[in-house]
């Protein structure tokens, strides 16, 4: 089974940038997608951006113009870098993979990030 460990998140101020990273124990270029996901206190995991083996980039309308996500398939990661950061950005965030159609039901423990004065 795939492993994920995601790493970088942290407590910022608004308007702040963090980098986080997740490192995958295969091949990630076999996957079809990779992506970053989170969840907030109270609510539903939600997905906030995609990067296809293609290397085509999505993210949800919310993050545009802020975030990027990227991968390093010699590295095996997939990064999500957070610039102007919000306090409503605050949540767990988490990494996930598709190998066609579906994302992997195998959730690695994410990473806490905090946006706060």
């Amino acid at each position: 089974q795939v492993q994920l460990v995601e790493s970088g998140g942290g407590l910022v101020q608004p308007g702040g940038s963090l980098r986080l990273s997740c490192a995958a124990s295969t091949t990630i270029s076999t996957f079809a997608a990779m992506g970053w996901f989170r969840q907030a206190p109270g609510k539903q995991r939600e997905i906030v951006a995609v990067v296809t083996r293609g290397g085509y980039s999505s993210y949800v309308d919310v993050v545009k113009g802020r975030f990027t996500i990227s991968r390093d398939t010699s590295k095996n990661t997939v990064d999500l870098q957070m610039d102007n950061l919000q306090p409503e950005d605050t949540a767990i965030y988490y990494c996930n993979y598709r190998l066609v159609a579906d994302w992997s039901d195998s959730w690695g423990q994410g990473t806490q990030v905090t946006v706060s004065p």
